[in-house]
């Protein structure tokens, strides 16, 4: 149960790393509203890592969140924000997909 939370943990840091992007181009009242998204999405991503690492250790849960995170924010690059997708930046997306998915297999 711990890992589908540290997974909507990751989601949500997914969340406020889009807020932070659009951002970016608002002002007036846009500008408060994706402000507001988020610090509701960082609170709501600290406070299920939080419970998360309760029962799976802090360097594996910590790594996972921030690797779900990383691998969200690149996609949402990629896919809304009209980012490069490389082949080396896919490569390098894969190995880290790959890496996630290690440290759960080998984390008790």
């Amino acid at each position: 149960m711990n890992w589908i939370i540290l997974l909507c943990a990751g989601l949500c840091e997914v969340a406020f790393t889009f807020c932070m992007g659009k951002l970016k181009g608002a002002s007036g009242a846009e500008f408060y509203l994706w402000g507001a998204g988020f610090v509701v999405a960082v609170l709501v991503s600290m406070g299920l890592l939080a419970r998360a690492v309760q029962t799976i250790p802090i360097g594996t849960g910590y790594a996972v969140w921030t690797g779900i995170g990383a691998v969200g924010t690149v996609l949402l690059g990629i896919l809304v924000f009209r980012e490069p997708a490389a082949p080396a930046r896919l490569f390098f997306l894969g190995t880290l997909i790959a890496s996630i998915v290690g440290l759960k297999m080998v984390s008790h």
